[in-house]
């Protein structure tokens, strides 16, 4: 299968219409504030460090970059081929690959995997932003991807986080600037319950290795100077044994 139109041309026109620079979309904090402390709950799981790793959804490349400073080889893949061109044009250096990839499509999903072998891979806000058909082959692309020797990390906004998102969506002054091309666009945040992740993962054969909450650093701030935050969970995941 592959995604619908509707939602690819979502993200195209999304990513096309983002700004170059750091920080101007909602969820492209600064690696010290994402990837880094994820990696901090994420190594010590990797059975082998060696593996390369996939930065699954990997928007501008943000973390991407950050993750080709600490590993031998790393990849982005997104949707989006407009999010890849953004992602190619931030990495003059070429210290990551990047590739256009429907995480839906099984036979070019398994195409990755012949190529790149077992990975370890990193998934930040994916799941909750897909459509409700497309969720169990993306986690199945991720068991794929993984194969017998790879881990994945998973974080994706709790339930909780829909109510904030609503709330500030609905505000008097209408949404932050930085939320508001997401609705624009028809995207549609935190859709995914807490009960659904893990069970997402477990059905397509992984095993949910370790999980737990933190909260999950956007670049839009409060109109009091605070950044928003939004609840998160994570997990862990692999093969068992």
């Amino acid at each position: 299968m592959s995604v619908t139109s509707r939602y690819r041309d979502a993200w195209e026109g999304f990513w096309r219409e983002a700004p170059d620079e750091p920080g101007a979309v909602f969820w492209d904090a600064e690696p010290a504030l994402t990837a880094g402390p994820h990696l901090a709950l994420f190594e010590p799981h990797l059975a082998h460090l060696a593996l390369p790793v996939i930065d699954l959804g990997c928007g501008n490349g943000t973390q991407t970059r950050f993750l080709a400073d600490r590993y031998d080889s790393v990849t982005g893949v997104d949707l989006s081929p407009a999010a890849v061109e953004h992602a190619r044009a931030q990495d003059p250096d070429g210290r990551a690959q990047f590739a256009q990839l429907d995480a839906t499509d099984e036979k070019a999903v398994q195409e990755l995997h012949d190529r790149l072998g077992d990975a370890n891979v990193y998934v930040r806000g994916v799941l909750h932003q897909c459509e409700p058909d497309d969720r169990r082959p993306l986690a199945q692309a991720v068991a794929t991807l993984v194969g017998e020797r790879g881990r994945a990390f998973l974080v994706e906004l709790a339930e909780s986080a829909k109510p904030v998102i609503m709330g500030l969506a609905q505000s008097p002054a209408g949404p932050p600037a930085k939320l508001r091309p997401v609705f624009e666009h028809g995207l549609t945040p935190g859709e995914v319950t807490d009960a659904a992740l893990p069970e997402l993962v477990e059905s397509a054969g992984l095993t949910v290795l370790a999980r737990g909450e933190l909260p999950l650093t956007t670049t839009e701030y409060r109109p009091d100077g605070t950044r928003i935050e939004l609840p998160s969970t994570w997990l862990v995941v692999g093969r068992a044994g």
